[in-house]
């Protein structure tokens, strides 16, 4: 998947400055009918996700704060950064939006970066503190 190439703010999207709000979204809205997906599915698209910096996908970072599947099929999350310095602060949120938009069942994806609370690594899963060498 080559999330690079979707995002509208092309390649030297600016750095967002802390407590600044992003807000990302891709997707369309799904015919009547459509059997929704559930939250497993979303998570497992959430999971293709990289920091390209970290060798470890943004789920289980704890960079997913909040996720909202909608009667609908519209979706939103809510997520972090490990920083706002990331090179990539504005790109990563499209990448999101696209990989949940991709799932059968989803229509609009809506995804905002957010600073508040900030990413600590609490949040990550036990795996990715393994994988990272973190006790």
């Amino acid at each position: 998947m080559d999330h690079g190439t979707s995002s509208p703010l092309g390649m030297f999207a600016p750095m967002p400055e802390e407590g600044e709000e992003i807000t990302a979204r891709a997707g369309e809205p799904l015919p009547d009918g459509t059997v929704i997906a559930n939250q497993d599915a979303v998570i497992a698209a959430l999971r293709t996700v990289h920091d390209p910096e970290i060798p470890v996908n943004i789920y289980d970072l704890g960079l997913i704060y909040d996720l909202g599947i909608h009667t609908d099929g519209s979706a939103r999350v809510d997520m972090s950064l490990t920083a706002p310095a990331c090179p990539v602060a504005g790109e990563i949120p499209y990448w999101v939006a696209n990989a949940v938009a991709e799932v059968e069942g989803i229509g609009e994806v809506v995804v905002n970066l957010i600073w508040d609370p900030p990413w600590t690594m609490d949040r990550m899963s036990e795996d990715a503190k393994l994988a990272l060498g973190i006790d």
